[in-house]
């Protein structure tokens, strides 16, 4: 274990070495001058399309997809919104410093541009498999985008995915969950893994419908309740809310609360766990977006761009403000933790608000992962049947959820240094077929603005 925890860690600290950060953030910052701040002029437009009810076509057929505009995003942030805002937040703010939460911010604010053109690129370039069902993203797109020269990218993305989808996925999720129970209800971890992985199996056996369904549940009630009790705890405690802030934007640029104070450091947690939050420039959001019922890509790129903003500009800044104020010490310096994780967002909510706050996390996070949990499993089942072809859709639901009780009794260390590394992994071909797929993206976007214009779309 302590062997493969050194390579995980080796391997991990050059995926997300200054290449990766560049490259994630660099994307972002093209496609937001290509699209001339998209994501600032029509986050409104984004908004309504995400929750307005779905409509069929004039003549009353339906159109091509799956699931509405709004199963799509609730999927995608079923896989999204989870760990990564309760426990990855913790992670990012112990080993990184509070100045992590603001460069969550900037991943996010720039991420939005990267999650709008996967999913135009997924929605444009997905196709029809056997059973009648809708299958896109990154591999979709490389292969069909890019050309067969570059199909060994789309088969690296798809195996780096299905890799992923055991980590970020499940175990990661199953971890923090168990973590959080037994500090707040002393439950072993193991018992917490039996009743999720049952769970689990109950609803992934139901495909992308099943798992739509429930996401569609779960992920607006959760985030609701996350979000307000969030909310109450900062306004019985407003007077932390300013040093908590300060501390945020001036360690941003100084890193003086971590050890040696390194910069590096603080933008590297910071911008890791803002992708592990968001998922933007990962390429796994897209795999749900091209399920969507759309009469246009850029309608659902629109949507899964809204993905972002509710993800992190929204939950990871309830998360991320409670969690410095609970360890901003009297005189106002930020106190380094002994714990991390889900632990320590328990520990943190629970002293800001006593009796309250501990439950919000716990219960949060119990709901939160569990989605997430079931959006990864369809995620991982695409890229594996992308490689291994359709039969082995089957195994591949048993290992996922055998994998999920393996999470609740590994070490939490290892279980994050496994996840890193396969997310980095998986963005690098996404990130490559995004640039090189900018001009699509753009001119899709000019096709749907010019069509809205003169009424052959709806608005």
């Amino acid at each position: 274990m302590e062997a493969l925890k050194q390579f995980f860690d080796t391997v991990g600290g050059w995926v997300w070495g200054p290449v990766m950060l560049c490259l994630l953030v660099g994307t972002g910052i093209l496609l937001t001058v290509c699209l001339k701040g998209l994501q600032f002029t029509m986050l409104g437009y984004a908004l309504k399309q995400a929750f307005m009810p779905h409509k069929p076509k004039h003549d009353g057929s339906d159109h091509e997809g799956d699931i509405s505009h709004f199963g799509a995003l609730m999927t995608a942030l079923s896989a999204t919104i989870g760990t990564g805002n309760i426990a990855g937040v913790a992670t990012a703010v112990v080993a990184g410093g509070p100045g992590a939460v603001f460069w969550m911010w900037i991943t996010a604010i720039f991420g939005m541009a990267t999650k709008y053109g996967e999913g135009v690129l997924a929605v444009k370039y997905r196709v029809s498999n056997k059973k009648g069902e809708m299958s896109g993203g990154p591999m979709y797109y490389i292969e069909k985008g890019l050309g067969k020269n570059w199909k060994w990218m789309a088969y690296a993305f798809a195996l780096f995915g299905t890799l992923a989808s055991f980590g970020i996925g499940s175990s990661v999720q199953s971890n923090s969950v168990a973590q959080a129970v037994e500090t707040s209800f002393h439950i072993a971890p193991a018992y917490t893994g039996v009743v999720l992985t049952i769970f689990t199996a109950i609803v992934v056996l139901g495909g992308i419908q099943g798992i739509a369904k429930a996401s569609s549940f779960i992920v607006p009630a959760m985030a609701i309740f996350y979000v307000v009790g969030g909310l109450v705890i900062i306004a019985f405690n407003l007077d932390l809310v300013m040093p908590a802030l300060n501390i945020i934007f001036s360690d941003a640029f100084t890193g003086q609360a971590v050890a040696g104070g390194a910069l590096g450091t603080v933008i590297r947690y910071g911008v890791a766990r803002g992708v592990f939050s968001n998922e933007a420039g990962m390429g796994s959001a897209p795999i749900a977006a091209a399920a969507a019922k759309s009469d246009h890509p850029v309608r659902q790129g629109l949507v899964s761009m809204t993905g972002t903003f509710l993800d992190t500009i929204v939950v990871c800044s309830i998360t991320g403000i409670v969690l410095v104020m609970g360890l901003l010490g009297a005189g106002g310096e930020f106190i380094k933790p002994e714990t991390s994780g889900a632990a320590l967002t328990t520990i943190a909510f629970g002293k800001m608000l006593p009796g309250v706050g501990n439950w919000i996390v716990t219960i949060g996070l119990i709901f939160f992962a569990y989605s997430t949990i079931l959006g990864w499993c369809y995620y991982g089942e695409k890229c594996a049947t992308y490689v291994f072809g359709d039969k082995f859709a089957n195994i591949y639901r048993v290992i996922y959820v055998a994998s999920v009780m393996m999470g609740t009794v590994m070490s939490l260390d290892f279980v994050w240094l496994a996840a890193d590394t396969f997310n980095g992994l998986m963005a690098l071909p996404n990130l490559i077929a995004l640039l090189l797929l900018a001009k699509v993206i753009v001119s899709e976007t000019r096709d749907f603005k010019a069509k809205i214009k003169s009424g052959e779309l709806p608005h």
